[in-house]
């Protein structure tokens, strides 16, 4: 035990004086410094120590306390924060800091590092050139500043799951586009052109991109040269057709072309088509492009839009013989357009024919989303002269698929800029097929009869209007709540009619025309509001035939009538006016336009007016119906219960019906709808006289004493006169020859 512990002895030894060997080897404090300096600082004296540069402590500069320390100043962080200037980046290490170029970006000099900005030589590392990227081998790099990125080549494109000009783009060679020929449609030629187009789909190359083509148009040509038994297909299905034949062709084209070498292509095949393609990969400013049939103005930011895959596309595909199929195929017009053509003609436009002038121009970009295009896109279309005769008009269309497959002319979204000799310049807020048409619409003519019983009719109702006023303002024998109604709806009807005879066509001076036709509008809008108080009065009196309270609905109606009859007219003129007063006035008459549905501030207060009407009448008839079963031989109540159903049905015929006649001038009835609304709306006045005034027997009785009083005043007069000739004759001399 004890030899045991005698070979353990020196081990024990080493283990005791291995400290104190380490204590000798640290440095003393020379004389004087303090022996607690904290790491990272250097003794000043005995009771002061100072952090090294680039550490600092919480106390200041000098350290005074043993519990201090001396802390790494981030000289990349604020209030420092040293600036190295562009592209580089400041990295911080304990007690200093030093500069290194951002993530691609390197020194001139090929360091790694540098101290401040007045060092910075940073540039940009091109990762292609120097083989220091990382792109897949079906992609073709692309330097970017301060980095790069992975394009598929042409005639390629990305592996699902995979984005274009990413770091990570795998792309795989391009596929021709699935083509198939429209559902339902049974036609021999279609089916021997899809035929002809699945074997170049086989034998597609992006090699053979410009080829595949060419030979593609071709195809085209010779389905369109000879249709065969296309054109005996019903117009849906031949229009259906068109419709399928324009789309797939812009898709393919689409596809195809950014497999085509080069940054441009033109081809003219042996029918006369032609193509026209510009492929960019960056690109800015205006592209002109086009050839003999067709050219186009674009932005090519329009053509490029948002990022996609591969380079950008803009191309337009002119083909002349499109004609035997688009035949019959109707043109839509847009509203404005429209309602422009009929103010100009003054008539309702029926219908509208054109013939094919131009081309039908294909345009297709790699931008897909081209339904609202900013800058617009400008076009020139030539086509063989022709000077628009009457009724004609040289406008741009475009062929628009609809939602079961067919398609139809349009013009909505563009607009005809001009024309001269053999082209027409047109501007389009989108993208489809276009072409030059001429039109012809067809309009009703100014029918002359209709002016002469417009004037001799209203002519009529002013002097009925005129009688019926006077009536009802001198008759004490009617007058009432109902009487004041009509006193006010006669005056409005009155000034309304006679400014529309005398000042409806005054359209030299536009200021004046202007407030001609806000007047017209307040007043016959007024007329409305009075005919509604009206009806709004014979439903009230029907109703409280059934309660003994006829003074409640004359205290009512004299407080509402006037703010309502003269207030909500007022209102709804001054918004319209205040809205839009450009449209007050026409080219042709002082009335409101009706472009941007400006004519609803007059037509949507009638049609409510009218269908109120139309509910107090029903209900009136219904408490009336209710209210004969119940009467008893009360002859007078009996009358008067007969009478105010005659007025319900005179109302409504007079208050509503007349106008709605206005708007049912549609369609092939239109002319007899105008002669219709003419005579009846012309002779209101000689209805409200008729109505209230000469089938009123508290009226006749007036007009036949008026009658009497005039007839006796007549004899007096006469008796007066005989009686002053005799005495003059009586007080003459008497001579004797």
């Amino acid at each position: 035990m004890r030899k045991r512990f005698l070979r353990l002895l020196p081990g024990f030894l080493v283990l005791l004086l291995w400290p104190l060997g380490i204590a000798a080897k640290k440095p003393r404090a020379p004389p004087g410094c303090a022996p607690w300096c904290p790491r990272n600082s250097v003794c000043i004296n005995a009771i002061a120590c100072s952090c090294h540069p680039g550490f600092s402590s919480w106390s200041g500069e000098i350290i005074t306390s043993p519990v201090d320390s001396c802390d790494d100043i981030n000289e990349c962080e604020p209030p420092l924060a040293v600036s190295c200037g562009k592209f580089a980046d400041c990295q911080n290490v304990d007690g200093s800091h030093y500069c290194t170029c951002s993530p691609g970006y390197g020194l001139v000099s090929g360091a790694t590092t540098f101290r401040n900005e007045s060092e910075n030589t940073c540039q940009d590392v091109d990762e292609c050139s120097s083989r220091q990227h990382r792109c897949h081998n079906s992609t073709a790099c692309i330097n970017t500043v301060g980095s790069y990125r992975c394009r598929c080549r042409r005639g390629w494109t990305p592996l699902p799951g995979f984005q274009d000009n990413q770091n990570t783009t795998v792309c795989e060679e391009m596929s021709f586009p699935t083509w198939t020929p429209p559902p339902g449609i049974q036609s021999q030629c279609l089916s021997g052109f899809f035929e002809r187009v699945q074997d170049l789909r086989r034998r597609f190359t992006p090699a053979s991109a410009q080829d595949t083509v060419q030979d593609l148009i071709q195809s085209v040509d010779e389905l369109l040269k000879a249709p065969g038994d296309l054109e005996t297909l019903a117009l849906p299905d031949r229009h259906h057709t068109v419709t399928h034949l324009l789309s797939g062709l812009e898709e393919v084209l689409r596809t195809l072309a950014k497999a085509m070498p080069g940054a441009s292509f033109t081809y003219q095949s042996p029918a006369g088509t032609e193509l026209s393609l510009v492929i960019q990969e960056q690109g800015h400013g205006n592209v002109t492009l086009g050839q003999s049939h067709a050219r186009m103005l674009l932005d090519w930011a329009v053509a490029a839009g948002s990022a996609g895959s591969g380079p950008a596309v803009a191309g337009i595909l002119s083909n002349p013989n499109m004609q035997k199929l688009l035949a019959n195929a109707s043109l839509e017009l847009d509203p404005e357009r429209q309602a422009k053509l009929e103010e100009t003609h003054e008539s309702p436009l029926y219908g509208v024919q054109w013939r094919l002038l131009s081309a039908v121009n294909s345009v297709f970009l790699s931008n897909t989303n081209t339904t609202k295009l900013d800058p617009k896109v400008t076009f020139a279309f030539s086509h063989p002269p022709e000077k628009p005769g009457t009724r004609q008009e040289l406008i741009c269309a475009f062929w628009k698929g609809a939602d079961d497959g067919g398609g139809h002319w349009a013009t909505s979204g563009c607009w005809t800029l001009g024309s001269w000799n053999n082209s027409t310049t047109c501007q389009c807020s989108h993208l489809s097929s276009f072409a030059v048409l001429m039109a012809h619409y067809d309009v009703q003519e100014e029918d002359p009869m209709l002016a002469v019983i417009t004037h001799v009719g209203l002519s009529l109702s002013l002097l009925c209007l005129l009688l019926a006023a006077l009536t009802f303002l001198l008759c004490r024998a009617i007058q009432n709540t109902s009487t004041s109604l009509h006193l006010q709806l006669s005056l409005c009807l009155f000034l309304a009619h006679l400014l529309f005879l005398t000042a409806m066509d005054r359209t030299e001076i536009q200021v004046l025309c202007s407030v001609i036709a806000g007047a017209l509008h307040y007043l016959y809008l007024a007329s409305f509001t009075w005919m509604l108080l009206a009806g709004l009065h014979l439903f009230l009196t029907a109703r409280n035939l059934t309660v003994v309270n006829y003074s409640s609905v004359s205290r009512f109606m004299k407080k509402l009538m006037f703010p309502v009859g003269y207030g909500v007219p007022a209102v709804i003129v001054a918004i319209s006016a205040a809205s839009r007063p450009d449209l007050y006035g026409t080219p042709t008459r002082c009335w409101l336009r009706s472009e941007s549905g400006f004519i609803w501030g007059f037509l949507g207060p009638v049609c409510a007016i009218f269908s109120v009407n139309l509910a107090f009448f029903l209900m009136t008839l219904w408490i009336l119906k209710s209210r004969l079963s119940l009467l008893n031989s009360d002859v007078s109540t009996l009358q008067n219960t007969r009478m105010l159903t005659f007025k319900a049905t005179a109302q409504l015929f007079i208050l509503g019906c007349t106008w709605c006649l206005g708007i049912l001038q549609v369609g092939p009835a239109a002319h007899v709808m105008a002669y219709f609304f003419t005579i009846i709306n012309s002779l209101q006045g000689v209805s409200i006289f008729l109505v209230y005034c000469l089938l009123s027997q508290q009226v006749r009785e007036q007009y036949g004493k008026w009658l009497k009083r005039v007839r006796k005043t007549k004899a007096d007069s006469e008796t007066f006169t005989l009686s002053s000739r005799t005495m003059s004759d009586a007080s003459r001399p008497f001579m004797v020859n």
